[in-house]
C-alpha cells in the first residue's frame, strides 16, 4: 500500500468570514503502480487534495500515511517527501526558474547530493523520457513552447525519481497534438516503469483512455471511486455536479434506448468502434 487517507479534513482561513471546508472526511487507498485520474467540478477540491499528498498542505485533520508513515509526524523528512512523491503543476512556469533546461531538470538531483555523472544520467534519462534530445540542453526553459515546458516540468520531477508522479491538469491550454504528445509520454512512463500516476483532469475523453480508476471530487468529497467504466454508468449524476462522461457514453445509452444491443461500459472510441461492428455485422 503506497497512500493511505484517513478522514481527511482542510479548511480554508478557519474561524473568518473567509472559512471554507474544502476537503471533508476524505478516506482514500492509493496502491502502488495505479494509474489513477482526479475528475471534479471546479472548487471540487481537486488541486487541495493532490497538494495534500506531497505534503504542500497539512491537514486540518484527519492522517495521511506513506508506506506506513505519517508524514505530518514532527520528524518526518518533508523534503524526502517531495523526492519520492513528485508533483508537475497545472502551469509550468511555476516550476521553471533557471537559465537553461539541464540546469532546471538538474536541480532536484543536485539537491539529493548526487555526483555529477549521475546527475548528467537522470537529466538524459528523465528529457529522453518526455522526449526532449539534447538540442535543448541549453535552451532557455522560458523561451520554449507551451508543450515542451510542460515537458521540461515534467523531467525536473522525474530526474529526482519519484515513486509517485502527480500531475495537476497537464495539458491545460495545448493544442490537440500537443495535449494527445504528453498524455502519450505519462501513459509510455507509466507502463515501462511502473510507478504511480495521479491525474487531474477535467477531459472525460482523456480520463477514459488513459486510467485504470477515477476518483471524482464533488464539494470537498468523495463521491464515486471505480474503474472508469463503473464511474461513467452514473453520468446524469455526474451532470448535477457539473461534469459529464466521454461523449461514446451518451451514444451506446442513446442506442440502447434505441433498442440495440449494445454495453453501455464502453468508455473509449476504441471500444465503441467494436460494439458498432458487433452491431453491423
Amino acid at each position: 500500500m503506497s497512500i493511505l487517507l484517513k478522514d481527511v479534513n482542510y479548511v480554508y482561513s478557519p474561524d473568518t468570514v473567509y472559512q471554507k471546508h474544502a476537503l471533508k472526511d476524505v478516506n482514500l487507498v492509493i496502491n502502488d503502480g495505479e494509474f489513477i485520474g482526479i475528475i471534479g467540478h471546479t472548487g471540487s477540491g481537486k488541486s487541495t487534495l493532490v497538494q495534500h499528498l506531497n505534503g504542500l498542505m497539512k491537514a486540518t485533520s484527519g492522517d495521511i500515511i506513506f508506506n506506513g508513515q505519517d508524514i505530518n509526524a514532527p520528524k518526518y523528512s518533508q523534503v524526502e517527501l517531495r523526492q519520492q512523491i513528485g508533483l508537475v503543476f497545472q502551469y509550468p512556469e511555476h516550476q521553471l526558474f533557471e537559465v537553461s533546461v539541464y540546469k532546471d531538470v538538474a536541480f532536484g538531483p543536485k539537491n539529493q547530493k548526487l555526483s555529477e555523472d549521475e546527475i548528467k544520467i537522470r537529466v538524459k534519462e528523465a528529457l529522453e523520457t518526455v522526449g526532449l534530445d539534447e538540442s535543448y540542453y541549453e535552451k532557455s526553459p522560458f523561451e520554449l513552447s507551451g508543450g515542451q515546458k510542460r515537458r521540461v516540468a515534467i523531467a525536473g520531477v522525474l530526474a529526482m525519481k519519484p515513486k509517485i508522479l502527480i500531475l495537476d491538469e497537464p495539458t491545460a491550454g495545448l493544442d490537440p497534438q500537443g495535449r494527445d504528445d504528453i498524455l502519450e509520454q505519462i501513459a509510455k512512463l507509466h507502463k515501462e516503469q511502473g510507478i504511480t500516476i495521479i491525474l487531474v483532469s477535467h477531459s472525460m475523453e482523456d480520463i477514459a483512455k488513459y486510467v485504470g480508476r477515477i476518483i471524482v471530487m464533488n464539494k470537498g468529497g468523495v463521491s464515486y471511486d471505480g474503474i472508469p467504466s463503473e464511474v461513467f454508468q452514473y453520468y446524469k449524476e455526474l451532470e448535477n455536479m457539473g461534469l459529464s462522461a466521454p461523449k461514446v457514453t451518451y451514444l451506446m445509452n442513446a442506442l440502447k434506448e434505441k433498442g440495440y444491443d449494445v454495453s453501455t461500459e464502453v468508455t473509449t472510441v476504441e471500444e465503441a468502434i467494436e460494439e458498432l461492428l458487433k452491431i453491423l455485422k
